[in-house]
C-alpha cells in the first residue's frame, strides 16, 4: 500500500481478512506470539506444531527478502502454552512502509497473543559486552526509524498517543536473569536502539549512540515493541550480540553474523523455554486463585440462604 494512499480502515480490514484466513486452517487460539530471529532453529524444533503458514499465502501481506528469515507463522504449543511463532520477520532495510513491518505484530494479537517475546541478534555498543552475550533488553531509542504509529490512528489496534514508560516487563525480565544463571549463560540488561538499515554503523555512529546512552544496536525489534505496545501486549526482549558494533572490531560481516547466531542456538532456546515455564506457572496460580475465590463467593452465597432458610 502507497505511503501516499493509505486508508486505515484497508488496512484494518486486511489484517482482519488474515486472521481470518488463519482461522481457516487452525482453531488454535495462541496466548504467546514469538518473534524467532536468527538461529532459533533449535526452539522450532521442539514444538509440537499444529499448523505453518506462509506470509505468501496471506492476502495484502508483507513477504521477507531476506533469504535468512524463512517468513512464517508456526502455530504450535510448548510447555503447555499455545504459541504463534513469527519465523523470520519483515524488516525496514527491505523498502516496506513500518505499518506493513509491524503488520506481523498486529495480527498476532488479532489472533489472541497477549504477550510477546521478541528475539534478535546486534552488535555490541556498550564495550563491556562481549560478542555471544545476551542482553535483556530494558528501554529503547526509536527515534533513528519511522514510528509505526505515524498516520491516523486506529483505535481497534490500540489507543492514540501511546505511553512508552515501561515498555518491557519487569516480571519476566527478573526472571530472565535466573533462567540465564540456571544454564550458565551471560545477561546484561540494557537499552537497544533501532537503525534503519541496510548498512551497519559506522564507527562514528556507533560514538553518538553510545554518548546517547544505546547498549546494543540493531535493524529490528524496536518498531515490534512499540507496535506490541500499542496494542496492550505484554512484552520482553532478548537479544543476543553476534558481533561488536562499528569501530569496536575491525569489519562487520553478514556471515560473521549469521553463524553467530546460529552457534547460540541452545542458550536462546533456554531463555524462551524458561520463560514458557514462568509464564504458564503465571498462568496456572492466577486460575487457581480465580477458582478459589469462585470457590469462596459460593460459600458465601450459600451461608447467606441458609441464613434466610425458614429452618433457621
Amino acid at each position: 500500500m502507497s505511503e501516499n494512499m493509505f486508508d486505515p480502515d484497508v488496512y484494518y480490514n486486511e489484517l482482519q481478512k488474515n486472521v481470518e484466513q488463519i482461522q481457516k486452517i487452525t482453531d488454535l487460539k495462541p496466548d504467546v506470539a514469538i518473534v524467532l530471529g536468527s538461529g532459533l532453529d533449535h526452539f522450532v524444533s521442539q514444538l509440537e506444531v499444529e499448523a505453518e503458514i506462509s506470509f505468501s499465502e496471506l492476502d495484502n501481506f508483507p513477504v521477507s527478502t531476506n533469504k535468512a528469515h524463512k517468513g512464517k507463522f508456526i502455530l504450535a504449543k510448548a510447555k503447555g502454552t499455545r504459541l504463534i511463532c513469527m519465523s523470520g520477520r519483515i524488516h525496514y532495510y527491505e523498502g516496506y512502509p513500518m505499518r506493513d513491518v509491524v503488520k506481523p505484530i498486529r495480527l498476532m494479537n488479532m489472533l489472541g497473543a497477549k504477550t510477546i517475546i521478541i528475539t534478535h541478534s546486534v552488535g555490541a555498543i556498550n564495550p563491556f559486552y562481549k560478542v555471544g552475550d545476551f542482553v535483556s533488553v530494558r528501554d529503547h531509542i526509536s527515534m533513528f526509524v519511522p514510528s509505526p504509529l505515524v498516520g491516523p490512528n486506529i483505535s481497534q489496534l490500540g489507543d492514540d498517543f501511546t505511553d512508552m514508560t515501561n515498555i518491557y516487563d519487569d516480571d519476566i525480565n527478573h526472571v530472565l536473569y535466573e533462567i540465564a544463571r540456571d544454564n550458565h549463560l551471560k545477561l546484561n540488561q540494557g537499552v537497544m536502539v533501532q537503525s534503519s538499515g541496510r548498512q551497519y554503523e559506522s564507527p562514528a555512529e556507533t560514538k553518538m549512540l553510545h554518548a546517547l546512552g544505546a547498549d546494543i544496536v540493531g535493524m529490528s525489534s524496536t518498531c515490534e515493541a512499540i507496535a506490541a505496545r500499542h496494542a496492550g501486549m505484554r512484552i520482553t526482549e532478548i537479544a543476543c550480540i553476534t558481533n561488536m558494533a562499528g569501530g569496536l572490531q575491525d569489519v562487520v560481516t553478514d556471515e560473521e553474523v549469521k553463524a553467530r547466531a546460529v552457534a547460540v542456538n541452545k542458550g536462546f532456546s533456554a531463555l524462551v523455554n524458561g520463560i514458557l515455564e514462568f509464564l504458564k506457572d503465571e498462568y496456572d496460580l492466577k486460575l487457581t486463585y480465580k477458582r478459589f475465590k469462585t470457590a469462596e463467593a459460593i460459600i458465601q452465597m450459600e451461608e447467606e440462604e441458609n441464613k434466610q432458610s425458614p429452618d433457621n
